[in-house]
């Protein structure tokens, strides 16, 4: 009998999204590790903050590699953002804001698009 290979798929749930990064597919995922780290990198007082820094919909291109970066190490990928500067995102530029939106959403809003009720 042949043994299967498991493939991992992104838990939406858990706040998991999938992209493919570098002709890989890669699970990205915004844990408290990840939160953390971006409240640092943002100068964010609170997860609040960080939500409402997001929302702005002002982000630059090293915003995009904090929180691509990130979410690639809190779905387990050991890459450091100035690797993750040099990858390439299937799609393109339009694809990496559309990933980075998609990650906060997974993170921020329920399913139907709403912020959590506290």
């Amino acid at each position: 009998m042949g043994g299967g290979v498991t493939v991992r798929r992104a838990n939406r749930h858990r706040g998991e999204v999938e992209a493919m990064i570098d002709g890989e597919r890669r699970i990205l995922c915004l844990t408290l590790g990840a939160l953390a780290e971006l409240e640092t990198a943002f100068r964010a007082e609170s997860l609040a903050g960080l939500a409402g820094r997001f929302s702005e919909g002002t982000l630059k291109a090293e915003d995009l590699i904090r929180i691509i970066g990130a979410g690639l190490r809190g779905g387990g990928n050991r890459f450091s953002d100035e690797e993750v500067a040099e990858m390439a995102i299937d799609g393109g530029v339009s694809a990496t804001a559309a990933l980075v939106r998609d990650l906060l959403t997974a993170t921020f809003l329920d399913e139907e698009g709403k912020r959590p009720e506290r």
